[in-house]
């Protein structure tokens, strides 16, 4: 069973690695209107910001960068929109901090970004660990949220399917070394010397239970866009129920349409699925205009 595990992270950590690879081989297509550091928190955040419009804030996943999670979708994102990119605490440029990682700590920064830039309101996107932090934001920031978009994640760790969390609670320092990520990280981060701080804390925080709470995510007025592959890891069943917590799940027959949406989309892992760019960004467009 111990090899297995270990496979099984391993296996996680090399999918997530391709991912990374392919989105940092466009992270070229287009370049920020703006961005740099933000005192935050008391960490320095860092951001960036493309094109003009309404504004669009996008959320990266776990030991990931804005190119190695976004740089696909930016340049069309940012076609019509102001587009606002963070890179999380420890991640990419922020530098590493001894702040306890937390989903409430994440989505303050979020607010502190949006405050820092004179941003009152604005769409929210996040993607797998962000998708967890823009459910957090959406919770203690009702107001600052117009939309919101999910894409293959959940507000509570049972959202998982087992073998997930039991690939969580598996990961080590070492699986790390040497990958992609670890090369993007040497690439920007201010201190490279924190890369193993900087895992070890992203294994704790990954590997920590959480659940944001049924009652506080059927109170989220803002629509939502949930967006799964079919097989990402994610339970449908609770994936369900969380659409009915958001209004939906109705017989639009007979009932209004509800104002959130869901979308599966087929043959696709948790890794492959922000691979489909053209489909996120059909799913993403018609939502959010």
């Amino acid at each position: 069973m111990k090899i297995f595990k270990a496979s099984y992270a391993s296996t996680l950590v090399l999918l997530a690695a391709i991912l990374f690879t392919a989105m940092q081989a466009n992270a070229q297509q287009s370049k920020p209107v703006a961005g740099g550091y933000a005192p935050v928190n008391g960490i320095k955040l860092y951001y960036e910001v493309y094109g003009q419009g309404k504004p669009l804030v996008l959320l990266h996943g776990a030991f990931m960068t804005i190119a190695g999670n976004w740089a696909e979708m930016i340049p069309q994102l940012s076609k019509t929109r102001k587009v606002i990119a963070i890179e999380m605490q420890g991640h990419g440029h922020t530098p590493y901090s001894d702040r306890k990682l937390t989903h409430l700590n994440l989505a303050t920064d979020v607010a502190g970004i949006m405050d820092y830039l004179k941003i009152d309101s604005a769409d929210v996107a996040g993607y797998s660990m962000g998708g967890s932090v823009a459910y957090q934001f959406a919770i203690q920031y009702p107001k600052r949220v117009k939309k919101l978009v999910i894409i293959s994640s959940t507000y509570k760790s049972t959202g998982w399917l087992p073998q997930i969390a039991t690939a969580f609670k598996s990961f080590t320092p070492e699986i790390f070394d040497n990958s992609p990520m670890h090369t993007a990280y040497n690439a920007v981060a201010p201190d490279k010397t924190k890369w193993k701080n900087f895992i070890e804390q992203m294994i704790v925080f990954a590997g920590q239970p959480f659940d944001m709470g049924d009652d506080n995510i059927a109170k989220i007025s803002s629509p939502v866009l949930l967006i799964a592959g079919d097989n990402d890891g994610l339970d449908k069943v609770e994936l369900m129920k969380t659409y009915q917590l958001l209004g939906g799940g109705v017989s639009a027959d007979m009932a209004p349409m509800p104002k959130s949406r869901l979308a599966i989309v087929p043959a696709q892992s948790h890794v492959g699925l922000m691979e489909q760019t053209k489909t996120l960004f059909a799913y993403m467009n018609d939502f959010l205009k």
